[in-house]
């Protein structure tokens, strides 16, 4: 994983956490743990997505894997602790 992808899946997971809070009000983690989570699900989600071929290793990819991976992790957070 090169350096630009390592900051673009910080960005895409931080941008996805706050606007998790900003939308839900919060997970019930506060701001700063929205924020963790989303950042958390986009390293996962383009780890995975890139090493299943799924997405192009570029800057684009990057950004879809991130999206993908974030919003799929605080969609599963926003379930569970809804229960």
């Amino acid at each position: 994983m090169g350096m630009e992808t390592f900051i673009v899946y910080g960005l895409i997971g931080a941008a996805a956490g706050w606007l998790s809070s900003q939308i839900r009000m919060g997970l019930g983690m506060g701001l700063v743990g929205s924020v963790l989570v989303g950042i958390m699900g986009a390293f996962g989600g383009g780890i995975v997505l890139n090493g299943m071929g799924m997405v192009p290793v570029s800057l684009v990819g990057a950004v879809i894997a991130a999206s993908v991976g974030a919003a799929v992790v605080l969609w599963l957070l926003a379930l569970v602790s809804r229960s």
